[in-house]
């Protein structure tokens, strides 16, 4: 690979090793999760084969990867699911964690802290309408 190869900004999708590093760390993520008993309530009913799929489709999005994710908006998901900030934080520490155990670089595990807190608002339920 020459200097300027070297030089052209790659995506991060493909910098932590594309599609089989994504599934890696979606397998590694919901393991966690369901494991968690604060979190694995939600997922008792859910296809978790439909659900990783969502989420690494997704995920490669959010990384600069291949576009693909065709299912509902965050919000029209997570909304009826009444999600309290503490178990969003949680959701994320558990994504974080398994990033820096697959050796994911810094700069991206950053990059997908800033879409977390991006996204909080679409994904924690806003108890303000409660009652209205």
């Amino acid at each position: 690979m020459t200097a300027t190869q070297e030089n052209t900004a790659a995506s991060h999708y493909d910098r932590i090793g594309g599609a089989p590093a994504v599934r890696a760390a979606v397998e590694q993520f919901y393991d966690r999760v369901l494991a968690d008993p604060e979190l694995a309530g939600y997922f008792a009913s859910v296809d978790m084969a439909g659900q990783r799929r969502h989420l690494a489709l997704m995920l490669a999005t959010v990384l600069g990867g291949p576009n693909e994710y065709a299912g509902r908006g965050l919000a029209e998901a997570h909304q009826p699911l009444r999600i309290p900030a503490a178990h969003f934080a949680l959701v994320g520490e558990h994504l974080v964690a398994v990033l820096i155990g697959l050796g994911v670089p810094a700069d991206i595990i950053a990059d997908v802290q800033t879409v977390l807190g991006q996204v909080q608002d679409q994904v924690v339920f806003n108890g303000n309408t409660a009652g209205a």
